[in-house]
């Protein structure tokens, strides 16, 4: 299912999603995240410097942790991604080309979808390097979207993204979710621009605990 070295996802399938971060702030984030429990960290590649972001990520955290590039959109910014060191790629869309560019370079890539049709379209393209299918924007159908699909769908696995916190995150493990995309719920703005640091470390254990426990519950 996943690309050989990208196989440790599942034991805590927990993605941040860092948009329009300072390089200033990201050594303090990447502190932060990596005390907290985080292992997978997403860098969008709309952020100003994403790419020199991503490499500093990957040199700052010496492993701890996996360093990705999301919202991949064009194969530009995926040669760029790549260029960067990029340890995963997420992308908002099914973007065919972008997909299918992995059979030869076997990076784990999580590509964005929503519909049944995009869903299946998007696994179907390269279902052994597709680490999740990215369920996007997940708030419009919440746990009950993901509990539906599961009934067409039962093995291809799903990454809910975008109303993913503290409160629905159960639900959605309840509802068959098999990882999940964190954006603001756990990098606030408020707390970034505060330089909170301590509080950006509590909010990422508070999240790995919570799916901990949810699935120590579901066992």
């Amino acid at each position: 299912m996943t690309a050989p070295h990208f196989s440790d996802f599942y034991a805590l399938p927990l993605v941040g999603i860092l948009r329009g971060c300072s390089s200033e702030h990201l050594p303090h984030i990447l502190n932060a995240v990596r005390s907290g429990g985080l292992r997978f960290l997403e860098i969008t590649m709309n952020t100003p410097g994403a790419e020199d972001q991503i490499r500093a990520a990957i040199e700052l955290s010496e492993g701890s942790l996996k360093i990705g590039a999301g919202t991949v959109t064009s194969q530009k910014l995926l040669d760029q991604a790549i260029a960067a060191g990029a340890e995963f790629i997420v992308t908002p869309t099914v973007v065919r080309e972008i997909i299918e560019y992995f059979e030869d370079f076997g990076l784990p890539i999580c590509p964005g979808a929503l519909t049944p049709t995009e869903i299946h379209a998007a696994y179907d393209l390269a279902p052994n390097l597709i680490t999740a299918v990215k369920i996007f924007p997940a708030e419009l159908g919440g746990p009950k979207y993901i509990r539906a699909l599961r009934g067409p769908f039962p093995d291809i696995p799903l990454m809910p993204t975008g109303g993913v916190d503290l409160a629905t995150l159960p639900a959605f493990v309840e509802a068959g979710a098999n990882a999940f995309g964190i954006g603001s719920p756990l990098f606030r703005k408020d707390r970034v621009e505060a330089r909170d640091w301590r509080w950006l470390e509590q909010q990422t254990r508070a999240f790995v605990q919570t799916y901990q426990k949810c699935i120590a519950a579901k066992t």
